[in-house]
């Protein structure tokens, strides 16, 4: 008796335990994170809002799939003492590829100087979402008391997806989505992972209080001088005012964004956001090279009064000392973001921008930042000065180290949370 006893009490375990093990797969199997602050994990089920629920339908769509509009929620990490949203600034990037380690060096330069808290969006290929999380949740707790983020997949819309991917680099176009699918997020900073914030996140913020009543995005010329600027000299597409626009430092209102009707040169009424981006791929995709960017250009060339031109030290790049310096901006107040393009932080190019780069991914928290980060990089800096960039890298470490001195006296201070 006690043999079959005991034979029933196995197979009874086997059976909870077979039980559970099901129940953890499909009930965990599609999750992400939503992070932020030190504390307690409360698990949410993922819920990609299906287009044919109405009528009792269930579809299941891979990433590149998924509509902008659905919702895709999912590992809620909440933050000691709760998050001020309307203190908060919104941060969004993109990361594909082979740009994890780029987009956290990134992240850390926006953290490390930031004064008011930050929302953090991360748009990233499924295969990343793990490694941002242990990175991001490495971070002294005094750091990490300054930011929350949010995971999502990488979503395009359902008809197109394979298009909008691949235009110009995978996962570039994400971008042009944001206002879709952040639709609870008012105003917004979005940035390339090749971006490092010189001055805090908080300056940039501070210039959507200087939009006018037609104004929604800020951003930066794609280059100073006309006679040997990209667009000038080869674009095949109408783009905004004499040199076209740069789309690696976008400053929105995503509200007014969504709220406004857009002049076109396709129909004589205004087309809504999400009316407006496929037609415009589909008429000007045959002459576009630098793709988002390039429809971001058309757009703002029928809508030039929806756009706060800013000056090329909000987003500097090696095209600004290149052949010379002649981004005025930076010669008088220094350079606020650094926009290593064309992979110049990865190989020995443009050594300015990769030691900037390298100075801060070396840069441990819990070291004082202004002997660890600044003085050498300032002594990394003096040995760029054979290239035309390393002879301007007085602008390299002007702001930065107004910043750090900044970080130094805030030390102590609360974030916000």
């Amino acid at each position: 008796m006690r043999r079959y006893i005991r034979a029933f009490l196995v197979c009874m375990l086997f059976a909870v335990f077979s039980a559970l093990y099901v129940y953890s797969k499909l009930f965990y199997s599609d999750l992400s994170v939503v992070g932020g602050g030190l504390g307690e994990k409360t698990f949410l089920h993922r819920a990609a809002a299906s287009k044919r629920s109405d009528i009792g339908q269930e579809t299941r769509r891979g990433p590149d799939e998924t509509d902008p509009g659905d919702q895709l929620w999912y590992i809620l990490r909440k933050a000691e003492g709760r998050v001020r949203t309307a203190a908060a600034m919104h941060l969004a990037v993109v990361a594909c590829g082979q740009r994890l380690q780029e987009t956290l060096t990134m992240l850390k330069s926006a953290v490390m100087l930031s004064i008011n808290p930050l929302c953090l969006h991360i748009f990233a290929e499924d295969q990343l979402h793990a490694s941002f999380i242990e990175a991001l949740e490495s971070w002294p707790g005094s750091f990490r008391s300054r930011f929350n983020y949010t995971l999502y997949p990488i979503t395009f819309p359902r008809e197109n997806a394979g298009e909008w991917k691949k235009l110009f680099k995978p996962c570039a176009s994400q971008r042009l989505f944001l206002p879709l699918i952040l639709k609870e997020v008012d105003s917004l900073v979005y940035v390339d992972s090749d971006i490092l914030f010189l001055q805090p996140v908080d300056a940039l913020w501070s210039l959507l209080a200087h939009f006018n009543a037609t104004q929604l995005a800020a951003m930066a010329p794609e280059h100073e001088e006309p006679r040997i600027a990209w667009y000038s000299r080869f674009a095949r597409h109408p783009y905004y005012g004499r040199t076209g626009i740069n789309s690696g430092v976008m400053l929105m209102n995503m509200t007014r964004i969504r709220a406004t009707y857009f002049k076109n040169d396709m129909t004589s009424v205004g087309l809504r956001w999400e009316e407006l981006l496929m037609p415009l791929l589909q008429k000007y995709k045959l002459n576009m090279t630098w793709g988002d960017q390039d429809l971001l250009n058309i757009i703002f060339h029928h809508n030039p009064e929806c756009l706060l031109e800013v000056p090329c030290h909000w987003n500097y790049r090696p095209d600004h000392c290149i052949y010379g310096s002649n981004c005025g901006s930076a010669e008088e107040e220094g350079i606020f973001i650094l926009h290593g393009n064309r992979g110049v932080y990865h190989d020995l190019k443009q050594p300015a921008f990769r030691a900037v780069y390298d100075a801060i991914r070396q840069y441990s928290f819990r070291e004082d930042p202004v002997s660890s980060l600044l003085v050498p990089l300032e002594e990394e800096l003096l040995k760029t000065t054979r290239s035309y960039c390393g002879k301007s890298h007085v602008l390299f470490t002007k702001r930065l180290a107004h910043s750090l001195a900044n970080v130094n006296r805030d030390a102590q201070r609360p974030h916000g949370w």
